[in-house]
């Protein structure tokens, strides 16, 4: 298995190609997501409880909060893997609330490219075939843009390598690899450096700010503050109700990040 000393220079991605648009200002670009007084109930318990957000195109959030206050039901409910109780989701302008299985499914499939703590890489299946497995289910494989994917990761070299023949951080890669090959209007990830350790942690933080500089709409949830902190916005709930909404200082991030790549040895 590879040695991920040199890990951080094979992923210099190219995401601007492979993600091409360029952001303004976060206030005057377009709402993707609106989510509108969403709750969402289990006999007396309140999950989420009266809910407004807007997630504007290009925008990186995370969402924080400590167990039990409603992460994974936003999660969820963003993901399309679940409707709200009451309050409106609109995705793209159009109203998902109230959609059944099947079309949730399919927005998800169209919408979302989600990127899992746990990879959920299929074992008999390579790299690339992981990628083109996603395609598949989108419209038709590509494997010269699934190589462009894995590319854009920095997993190039080892498209045809199995999950097991993977590093943690090279199988979270391949993750966001396959996330981001049907272009979705939401990178949703789901506590995504949960199982790795403190270099991969940086390595592949540093791909999601390299998606969201050419322009992808990033939403991680997380309890992790470091990884909370690169976001251009957080979002803390409590709960189930949203208690703070505060932009983050962007220069003050690079300076933290820089300074923490120095001191564990990864290179700009």
């Amino acid at each position: 298995m590879k040695d991920d000393k040199n890990i951080h220079n094979e992923a210099e991605i190219r995401s601007q190609d492979f993600l091409a648009f360029e952001p303004g200002p976060s206030e005057q670009r377009d709402a993707i997501l609106k989510l509108e007084d969403i709750s969402k109930i289990y006999g007396e318990l309140h999950a989420l409880d009266h809910v407004n957000l807007t997630v504007r195109e290009g925008e990186w959030i995370a969402i924080m909060g400590p167990s039990g206050s409603g992460k994974t039901t936003l999660m969820n409910i963003i993901a399309s893997m679940d409707s709200p109780s009451e309050g409106r989701v609109l995705l793209d302008g159009r109203d998902i609330s109230k959609e059944d299985a099947k079309a949730l499914t399919e927005i998800r499939r169209d919408k979302i490219g989600l990127v899992f703590q746990q990879f959920h890489l299929v074992n008999y299946l390579n790299c690339i075939e992981n990628v083109m497995l996603a395609q598949y289910y989108h419209s038709m494989p590509d494997e010269k843009e699934a190589m462009e994917a894995l590319e854009a990761v920095g997993l190039g070299d080892r498209a045809h390598h199995l999950p097991a023949q993977l590093s943690g951080g090279e199988q979270q890669r391949a993750c966001i690899a396959r996330a981001i090959i049907n272009h979705p209007r939401i990178l949703l990830a789901d506590e995504p450096t949960g199982n790795l350790d403190e270099k991969n942690e940086v390595i592949v933080m540093d791909i999601f700010r390299k998606l969201h500089a050419a322009g992808s709409t990033i939403i991680v949830v997380t309890h992790d503050p470091e990884v909370g902190f690169e976001a251009e916005r957080m979002i803390t709930l409590d709960h189930g109700r949203i208690v703070s909404d505060q932009k983050q200082e962007q220069q003050r991030v690079s300076d933290v990040l820089a300074a923490k790549r120095a001191e564990i040895g990864v290179e700009n």
